[in-house]
This record gives C-alpha cells, structure tokens and sequence, in this order.
C-alpha cells in the first residue's frame, strides 16, 4: 500500500508539471515516451520483444508519429500520415514473415499491428487536441472523462452492484456501476461547461453531454478491452513503472479509448464543445 501511495504522488507531481508546460515542445515529448513505452509492454505482452525486425520498428515508429503530431498541420493531415506508415510497416512486416519463415508469424505481425496502431491514433489525439482552438480545455476531457467514469463506477458498483458487467474479464465489474459511471461523466461533462463558461467561453452543454456518455462507454471498453488482452496472454500487470500500479497500458488503458472521440466530436461542423 505505502508503495501504490508513494508512486501517485510521484505520478501526480509528474503529470501536474507536464501539464502545465503542455503549451511547449514538453508535452508531445512526455507523450512520445510514454507510447514508445507502451509499445513495448504490449510487444512484450505478445512473446515478440525478442524478435527485433519485429519490436523495434513496432516501437520507434508509434513513438515517432505521437512526437510529429506537434508539428501537424490538422489532424486530418496527420492521421493521413499514421495511415500511410502503419501500410509501409505493415508492407515491411508481410516481407519479414516471408524471408524468416517459422520465426516472425502471421498472428503475431497483425497483433503487434493492431496493437500499435491504436495506442498511436490515441497518444497523437491526446497531442492534436492540445494545439486544436480551446485545445487547452480540450486535452483535459479525455482524462477526466476515464478518471471520473472509473472513479464513480467503482464506487457505484461497490455500493450498489448486483449484476455482473464482464465477469470472465473483471468479476469486481457491475453493471449498476457501468451506469453510475456513464451518469457522473456525462454530470461532470455538463459542470466543466459551467465552469468554462465562467471564462468567457459558450460551452455547447448538448456537445458535452455525448461526450461524456461517449467517453465514459469508450473508457470503460478500454479498460475491459486491455484485461482482455492480458488474461489471454496470462499476464498480471503490462509493466513495472510505476510500482504497484503496472505499466503505461495499465494506468492509461481508460484515457486511450477516449482521445481520439474527443477529437472526432471537436472536429465535426456544428458540433463544437465549446466556442
């Protein structure tokens, strides 16, 4: 326990002060270590970390994209990037397999594939959304979003569960927690557009709402989604770095699944958070 406590007060203090200087070249750093690392715990997880025509460029190239979104133009630009790099890994990949027969798999190509191209589109939203209009506001939701959902759907669960959500995935899951962590995100959504609009900005409360019901379902879905993946590969945690916390899948698996549905909605015509 001194442990778990020690470490989020580390992690607080670390996360406050990138936070802070997220205006600067800081924060796609900070989020560029932290895909890179990911990676490697989900290359890890998959028994491919040994194979290095496989786990280096499945590391360097998501960490590279996450750090370039600082410099992208419009997301969409950007994701036209991610698109063609993850074609040309995958062409690259396909030739690896070919000549190394019996030692780079198929099943593992497309795992570290799929893997990798979801925590690059979520760690690179989590960037664009910084330097987006009110992308200061903005950048903020996907973390509050997965912390409040998870926050209130294990205190709603606890007091309140009786029916199972995934039961093989996470027996502790409840359905009544679910829905009491889908209701205060979307409640919390619609207080930070009051808030907000204490500073000047028009907050959109309908664009909120759905935000945060979108979020909270994501988030959730996140989570399930990397146990999932962890039970199937008979692993406790996907990492050691933050001590009795796990790794960076571990502690992000919520925020990842929400970043890029903040950006999709931020990027629709007339739909708008804040204004």
């Amino acid at each position: 326990m001194k442990t778990r406590i020690l470490t989020a007060i580390v992690m607080l203090a670390l996360s406050v002060t990138i936070l802070w200087f997220s205006e600067t070249i800081v924060y796609p750093i900070a989020m560029s270590l932290l895909v890179g690392i990911a990676a490697f715990e989900l290359v890890r997880c998959l028994g491919q970390h040994r194979d290095l025509f496989l786990s280096i460029p499945a590391i360097l190239i998501p960490a590279g994209l996450t750090f370039l979104a600082f410099f992208a133009d419009a997301p969409t630009a950007h994701f036209g990037m991610i698109t063609v790099a993850f074609f040309l890994l995958a062409v690259y990949l396909l030739a690896v397999a070919v000549f190394r027969a019996g030692r780079t798999t198929y099943s593992a190509i497309m795992g570290v594939m799929a893997g990798c191209f979801y925590i690059t589109v979520a760690f690179s939203s989590m960037v664009l959304l910084r330097y987006m209009e009110n992308g200061v506001y903005l950048f903020l939701l996907p973390f509050i979003g997965a912390w409040v959902s998870d926050t209130f759907a294990y205190f709603t669960g606890r007091f309140l569960g009786r029916h199972k959500l995934a039961p093989i995935i996470s027996p502790k899951k409840t359905i009544e927690g679910s829905i009491g962590g889908i209701v205060f995100a979307v409640g919390v959504f619609a207080l930070y557009g009051v808030i907000l609009s204490s500073r000047g900005l028009i907050p959109n409360y309908l664009a909120l709402c759905l935000a945060g019901l979108f979020v909270s379902i994501l988030s959730q879905i996140g989570d399930l989604a990397l146990s999932l993946v962890k039970r199937e590969y008979g692993i406790k945690d996907y990492g050691k770095l933050f001590p009795g916390h796990g790794g960076v899948l571990d502690r992000f698996d919520s925020v990842i699944a929400t970043a890029p549905v903040i950006l999709i909605l931020s990027l629709l015509e007339g739909f708008a958070l804040f204004s």
